[in-house]
């Protein structure tokens, strides 16, 4: 069976002749053609948003990943600053600890072969951690350093010198008492919270008990003030000086010279303003002062 197909114009005639296979054969194919066509239109449309999809996945996670790093960051710089800060304190407290062997005649070397006593040897791939783990090494020797100071001490019979007693000058006279006393300078009540030993300009100061510079140097109020600390949670100050002669980290015996009176900070003449507290509480100095004239 066959088709014919005619096509006829003014000017000119067309006839084609088709099997009926043929003609179903290529409505098949064109069939096909655009089935085929149509699912890979689909396909790619599919392909397109999976990737659109992932691509979003992918901005989230950098999201994460890029705030996750400046957290990172933020703390990394806490723990560096930290790292810092604990470096300069180890360093005031080995310099301090270097300051109380000196005045006990212990070498340089004696403290190192302290140190290197049971040390841990530790590997870190990190070296924040590497840094860290040798700060702790290093203070656990100024422990072993200090503890074995204290036995030093200890034996050199210092608790003993370490009791307070007596006045912190070599002449002159009780001039104010501790309590609630008019102020010199506004003339209202007030609390003094020491003894004022009153003298001439340059008379010299000295420790009432044996112990450790914690502060030479200025204070407001107090002028030239020197603090040493001393067993069982006692603290002493000298304050109104003209010069120091010791500074932090020094041990002084009792009875050394370590400053000279003045009349610095907040007073009206030459004197020292003594003060006695007990774990930072301010006591009655009068009660470790004796041979009062």
């Amino acid at each position: 069976m066959k088709l014919t197909l005619t096509i006829s114009g003014e000017k000119r005639h067309y006839e084609r002749s088709i099997s009926a296979r043929r003609l179903l054969s290529i409505t098949v194919l064109a069939s096909m053609f655009i089935l085929v066509s149509s699912r890979s239109i689909d396909s790619v449309n599919e392909d397109l948003a999976r990737v659109s999809v992932s691509q979003q996945i992918v901005e989230r996670a950098q999201q994460k990943l890029n705030a996750l790093n400046n957290r990172s960051s933020s703390q990394m710089a806490i723990i560096n600053q930290d790292v810092a800060q604990a470096n300069v304190q180890l360093d005031e407290l080995n310099s301090r600890v270097n300051l109380i062997a000196q005045s006990l005649g212990i070498k340089n070397s004696d403290l190192e072969a302290i140190e290197l006593r049971g040390a841990e040897v530790a590997s870190f791939s990190n070296p924040l951690q590497r840094e860290i783990h040798q700060l702790q090494q290093n203070l656990a020797a100024k422990q072993s350093q200090l503890s074995m100071l204290e036995s030093l001490l200890r034996g050199h019979h210092i608790d003993s010198q370490a009791q307070l007693s007596g006045r912190p000058i070599t002449r002159g006279w009780l001039s104010s008492s501790y309590g609630m006393r008019e102020d010199p300078f506004s003339g209202e009540s007030a609390e003094h919270t020491g003894l004022d030993f009153a003298g001439s300009m340059g008379d010299d100061v000295v420790a009432t008990g044996a112990g450790i510079v914690s502060w030479a140097g200025d204070r407001y109020g107090y002028g030239q003030l020197v603090e040493i600390d001393h067993i069982d949670g006692f603290t002493t100050r000298y304050a109104h000086n003209q010069t120091l002669n010791v500074a932090v980290g020094d041990l002084v015996t009792k009875g050394q010279v370590i400053a000279q009176m003045g009349s610095t900070g907040r007073s009206t003449g030459a004197h020292v303003h003594y003060e006695v507290l007990k774990h930072g509480q301010h006591v009655d100095p009068l009660l470790y002062v004796d041979g009062l004239e």
